[in-house]
């Protein structure tokens, strides 16, 4: 059964009270958004998720989408629940009030996504690509096109997509062929043909903005030749009504293992008019500027994911009897106990719990940054978010969907045969988190980026905005009587990573497969860091708390409950990660091609 509420207490904790020592707080432009107010927004949010978005998520995997005479059709329901959404604000709700959105921190924002993702997956991608299609538009469109498309794509009248997949290249754009030829208007004409293009068509909106990379004729080869074009649907008239087709065609949808309600089109462009987004050949810019803000998003989904196979887990351990408990019987009234009673399931509950609150945990540390990087006024702390941001956007990505898919496999444990089987609705989480892996760059991509792009920028300069706030945590507690022993794992896992950078550097300037081959250990073991940081945080300000004689006892003594079972459960996985990145690439590479 799929259950999911809210887990509105644990967002306001780490909104509110986790992280108000980061640095990334109290900014002036955000200053009218008071705890107040925030949770009046959360908790609105969270009724449109569990009232509105929930109830189609089984319809909609079940019915999926409908290819009709080049038309999609998305599942029953999803078109006046897009509506709702719409008109409630909830499409704009982090943009900026230039353009009609109601400027919320992004902070808020991402827990609202979480919020969507949980409660219906699918949907969320349709308001979700353009949120981010709006960022590259803002950044980097001309005056002309932000005034005639933003509003529209704000408000969600218009929806957007992001073209760059080709069926013969993926994550290699520099083989992409779509070409793009100027027209004497300052417009120009696209044509050819993109993959797996998510909300590449459907129902939902009035017109459809495809952000698309092209190459103009006289592109130089590879990466440094690739241009971004803004590409509607529908040709615009001049009052912003849609016009006539703009040559742009479904070839087909995909038929996926998951995300069955959302969308996925095969796409042709035949002369479609489009207007050049940024400089000529230097698409790649502006559209990272897109990718990196859905990176985030694509891993809060993986979070969105998890809490949602873990409620609907929980209610099913609580629910089925069978067995009885080791240390005696626990409902004697009945022919068995519940199955949570039984060591095996409260493991995989506890590591289901344990992520999410870790991811979530992260989350907000790192969309307050996001808030800090636009809306600082010193210069010290801009750059801090900057750089705090950049490095961990691989890490919330990968780490936050490889932990959604993994919660979302227990959840199907801890159902066991009932788990395979449609009718429980587990299965599906299982379907839709696996793709979050692989789109937006795949898991290793991000892995490579992390290692081969942030930790040598700036000669390490990424790595303090983490590393620094780490390093002080742990000399000011260290000694602590209560949390000493947290503290110390969490030292032990911490130089386990600084180790592993060293090594890393080293390694990787002699032989950069050195750092490749150390790449997804080296993330995790990053994401463990983090997750132990926010952990040790948390269980001291619980512990705070309740020794101040809180009304909200049960909250934080489970907080201390779930600190202490990442602690002795899953950071162990630390010296793992730990030992494979020392072991080095030979017995990885050591096979020739022809022995597979």
């Amino acid at each position: 059964m799929q259950v999911y509420e809210a887990p509105l207490r644990d967002m306001k904790f780490v909104l509110h009270e986790l992280h108000e020592d980061d640095g990334f707080g109290n900014l002036e432009a955000l200053e009218e958004f008071t705890p107040d107010l925030v949770d009046a927004v959360l908790e609105e949010a969270a009724k449109v998720a569990q009232e509105v978005l929930l109830p189609l998520n089984r319809s909609g995997d079940v019915e999926g989408c409908t290819l009709e005479n080049g038309v999609v059709r998305t599942p029953q329901g999803f078109k006046e629940a897009y509506e709702l959404f719409r008109e409630g604000g909830w499409c704009a709700l982090a943009s900026d009030p230039e353009w009609g959105g109601q400027g919320l921190p992004e902070s808020v924002n991402k827990m609202t996504e979480e919020m969507i993702c949980s409660a219906n997956l699918s949907f969320s991608l349709y308001p979700g690509l353009t949120h981010g299609g709006t960022t590259a538009i803002e950044v980097y469109a001309s005056d002309e096109l932000k005034q005639f498309y933003l509003p529209k794509l704000v408000s969600g009248t218009w929806s957007g997509t992001m073209c760059l997949t080709e069926s013969h290249c993926g994550t290699d754009l520099g083989m992409l062929r779509t070409k793009a030829v100027p027209q004497d208007d300052g417009s120009y004409k696209l044509t050819g043909g993109k993959i797996f293009i998510s909300a590449g068509e459907h129902d939902l909106t009035e017109n459809i903005i495809h952000l698309v990379l092209a190459r103009l004729p006289d592109a130089p080869k590879g990466v440094k030749g690739i241009s971004l074009f803004l590409v509607p649907k529908y040709l615009p008239k001049d009052d912003g009504t849609p016009g006539p087709s703009n040559g742009v065609s479904v070839a087909a949808i995909e038929h996926k293992m998951g995300l069955k309600a959302s969308a996925t089109c095969q796409l042709n462009f035949e002369e479609s008019t489009g207007w050049l987004v940024g400089k000529p050949n230097k698409g790649l810019e502006a559209m990272f500027t897109m990718m990196n803000t859905e990176r985030v998003s694509v891993g809060v989904q993986g979070l969105g994911v998890g809490e949602a196979a873990y409620q609907s887990a929980v209610w099913y351990a609580k629910d089925r009897l069978q067995g009885r408990s080791l240390s005696g019987v626990k409902n004697p009234d009945g022919p068995a106990d519940p199955i949570i009673v039984h060591p095996d399931v409260r493991r995989m509950l506890m590591t289901m719990r344990a992520n999410n609150e870790g991811c979530r945990a992260i989350s907000a540390w790192v969309s307050r940054a996001l808030d800090a990087e636009k809306h600082a006024t010193d210069p010290e702390v801009k750059q801090r978010a900057e750089d705090f941001v950049a490095l961990m956007t691989p890490v919330v990505k990968a780490l936050f969907t490889d932990l959604g898919f993994e919660s979302a496999n227990l959840a199907v444990q801890v159902y066991g045969g009932h788990g395979y089987i449609a009718e429980s609705g587990v299965e599906q989480y299982a379907r839709d988190a696996r793709i979050a892996m692989i789109y937006e760059g795949t898991n290793g991509i991000q892995a490579l980026d992390l290692v081969g792009r942030k930790l040598p920028a700036h000669m390490g300069r990424y790595l303090r905005a983490f590393f620094h706030p780490v390093s002080q945590f742990i000399e000011a507690n260290k000694d602590d009587e209560t949390f000493g022993k947290m503290i110390e794992a969490l030292e032990k896992a911490f130089g386990a990573l600084q180790l592993s950078t060293a090594t890393i550097a080293q390694k990787g300037m002699k032989d950069p497969e050195e750092g490749a081959a150390a790449a997804t250990d080296y993330l995790r073991l990053t994401g463990l860091v983090a997750m132990a940081y926010c952990f040790a945080k948390s269980a001291m300000i619980a512990q705070r708390r309740l020794g101040e004689g809180t009304d909200e006892a049960a909250f934080y003594k489970s907080k201390l409950a779930t600190a202490q079972f990442f602690f002795d459960r899953i950071l162990p996985q630390a010296t793992a990660a730990f030992l494979a990145i020392k072991a080095g690439k030979a017995s990885m590479m050591a096979l020739e091609a022809e022995a597979f």
